[in-house]
């Protein structure tokens, strides 16, 4: 279970989604080397979000280890890549279905740093689709605070940085997303009902790359703080 301090407040805030809903290739420039190298694909801006699903096992808070499975070392992979994605998440408030653009804001409860551990070769060669890739325990850490609403200021205006052992790896701004907040809320919400609790993932910049054993991770989100998690293998 992940618990949030909410930031301001001496309360904290449970973290119980019935589903996380994650945004792919929501910068333009993560975009272009998520295609770089591969045949055919010219460098077009999706017409509608990029949507994909993480399940509810995937949350851990900060602090705790992301691990990567064992299973990987399974398939030989000439060269595996597990990697960070360092996005803004935000929490859906209440149940909202069909919510237009100009209401969107007014259905979110809070915004906090997540990391969205991606296992490359999988996500990449599995028929079905990134739903395993993306789904492994521990792959998405959340932290380290809850910042509400009314708190954030400009949700698209925050500055996002990942660093890995220190050493500054993703650089971005939320001003950035190809699709902004209000209509990521919006058209997810025209596909499936959001319920209080439910996480968007909203993108990450580029700079995505792997992690190994004995690293650190950091997301940092201007107005939020730093997530910080260690990396390990499973036993």
């Amino acid at each position: 279970m992940v618990v949030l301090p909410i930031s301001g407040e001496k309360e904290t805030y449970k973290v119980s989604p019935t589903k996380i809903i994650a945004v792919g290739r929501n910068y333009f420039e993560h975009l272009k080397e998520a295609l770089a190298g591969k045949e055919g694909s010219a460098i077009d801006i999706p017409k509608e979000p990029i949507l994909f699903a993480k399940t509810p096992n995937v949350l851990i808070g900060n602090g705790e280890p992301i691990v990567i499975p064992r299973i990987v070392k399974k398939y030989n992979f000439s060269n595996p890549r597990t990697d960070h994605e360092a996005e803004l998440a935000l929490i859906i408030s209440r149940r909202c279905k069909g919510i237009p653009v100009e209401k969107a804001m007014d259905y979110i409860l809070g915004f906090t740093c997540a990391n969205d551990v991606s296992q490359r070769n999988i996500q990449e060669t599995d028929v079905s689709g990134w739903f395993r890739g993306k789904s492994f325990d521990t792959f998405c850490p959340l932290g380290p605070v809850l910042v509400p609403l009314e708190r954030i200021g400009d949700p698209q205006n925050l500055e996002i940085t990942c660093r890995v052992n220190g050493r500054v790896v993703q650089s971005g701004n939320t001003q950035q997303m190809i699709f902004k907040i209000p209509a990521l809320i919006s058209f997810i919400s025209e596909n499936v009902s959001l319920e209080p609790g439910d996480i968007i993932l909203t993108g990450t910049p580029s700079g995505v790359g792997p992690i190994h054993a004995g690293d650190e991770v950091e997301v940092e989100i201007s107005g939020i703080g730093i997530l910080r998690n260690p990396v390990v293998e499973q036993g």
